[in-house]
């Protein structure tokens, strides 16, 4: 089990030859970035680190309310991934305080606060999890309560003295709410303050974020500079949309984010098959967006892989190619495999599954309406869906495609029923 406390030193000094040039770090590091603050300053920075051997000092925070991860979550940790197969420190900063004083971003409201324990036990799940994406062995772990349990009263009035009210009200979620006459509590006020000290503490090169975290970051690189540090550079990743994102008419990915509400997600904890069908839903080019912002792919890579589409290469294919990267990625090889060659084997083509359910239905007429049959069976959630389905050409019957929403199934008959065409469901539906 992971502790929390847990530190490492920081590593000795390497030679130039083991860092790429600069122009290829950058490219890597750039790919799928919205906010880099400052170009020109990482590229200096990284050829001192070239220069001298050291590397950069990357750091990301993580407040634990969470247990449970998503693709979603990983776009931020694919990111540290590459700062880490690029030689660099990253820093996995558990905000064990921050957590219990609780981020404020994009709420309208005050977050519940969460107890020292309930921050715990998130802490562990995450981390674990977490470390099927990060290399565990060349990771920094580190703790926020190492240093802001320490503050005294007289160092918390200083570093509350390194900003001002107005410059909080710049924040659009301080500045809605003050607006509406919502509270806003002192101890959010704190927050990005405790999450800036971090950096501080840290002597962070740079600080690793999605895009609804840029004020706090921004907040550190200033408050590093009040301290007398080198203020750190700050990159943002985008939020990753869900398996249900589309291409808009000005060819953009729409849709929203990944999230277990929206019922849009990834787990990583899903089985392989689950992942892999679920991965196998994503639309054709939208899919292009989750190579790029989770593949570890070259650009150069993906490209090809677009070109290929474009001449007539099967989308399908392509989106096997990412499904198997990322069940492997959670996984293991293996399962990955195994995964592919089942969704193959139920989902491809006309295949039909080797285990399929056996449902019995009953009814006091001759025939029972398709609609009726395939609510009853839980292929569907109601017959209102079951009608649109049938109605939409997504229900076969024997192999054969029913187009008829009043379509009836005779009494005393056994029959092969599939629904929908991306997520096939099957069952032997026999009406009694």
């Amino acid at each position: 089990m992971t502790t929390i406390l847990e530190t490492s030193s920081i590593p000795p000094a390497k030679s130039m030859t083991d860092f790429l040039p600069v122009a290829e770090q950058v490219a890597i590091l750039a790919r799928g970035a919205v906010d880099l603050q400052v170009r020109a300053e990482l590229e200096e920075r990284l050829e001192t680190s070239r220069r001298t051997g050291r590397p950069l000092r990357i750091k990301t925070g993580f407040d634990p309310t969470r247990p449970d991860l998503h693709l979603g979550h990983t776009v931020l940790l694919s990111k540290m991934r590459q700062f880490q197969d690029l030689g660099h420190t990253v820093i996995f900063l558990i905000g064990d305080v921050t957590a219990m004083v609780g981020d404020p971003t994009g709420q309208n409201d005050a977050r519940p606060r969460l107890t020292r324990d309930e921050v715990r036990a998130a802490a562990t799940s995450y981390t674990e999890q977490a470390f099927k994406v990060l290399d565990a062995s060349k990771v920094e772990l580190r703790s926020n309560s190492e240093w802001l349990e320490k503050l005294s009263p007289y160092d918390m009035v200083e570093l509350m003295a390194k900003t001002t009210v107005s410059r909080m009200l710049e924040r659009k979620d301080f500045a809605q709410r003050f607006a509406d006459s919502k509270p806003i509590y002192q101890h959010e006020f704190l927050y990005p303050l405790l999450q800036a000290y971090d950096s501080v503490a840290l002597e962070a090169d740079m600080e690793l974020g999605g895009t609804d975290q840029l004020f706090n970051l921004l907040m550190g690189r200033d408050l590093m500079t009040k301290y007398g540090l080198r203020g750190q550079m700050v990159l943002t990743t985008p939020i990753l949309e869900g398996t249900d994102a589309h291409i808009d008419a000005r060819g953009q990915v729409a849709g929203k984010k990944m999230s277990k509400s929206a019922d849009n997600y990834v787990g990583i904890q899903e089985p392989p098959l689950v992942m892999f069908r679920k991965l196998m839903q994503v639309d054709d080019q939208v899919i292009f967006r989750y190579f790029e912002l989770l593949s570890s792919r070259t650009n150069d890579e993906i490209g090809v892989l677009r070109a290929e589409v474009r001449e007539g290469k099967s989308p399908l294919a392509v989106k096997a190619l990412f499904a198997e990267e990322m069940v492997e990625r959670f996984h293991g090889r293996d399962p990955a495999r195994l995964a592919s060659r089942e969704f193959q084997s139920i989902y491809g083509g006309d295949a039909i599954p080797d285990a399929i359910a056996e449902v019995t239905v009953t009814t006091d007429r001759e025939t029972l309406w398709i609609a009726k049959a395939l609510s009853s069976a839980g292929l569907v959630k109601s017959t209102g869906d079951g009608k649109r389905l049938v109605e939409q050409g997504g229900v076969e019957v024997d192999q054969e495609r029913i187009c008829d929403p009043n379509y009836q199934l005779a009494r005393g008959r056994r029959v092969l029923v599939r629904v929908g065409s991306k997520n096939r469901r099957f069952a032997y539906i026999t009406v009694t």
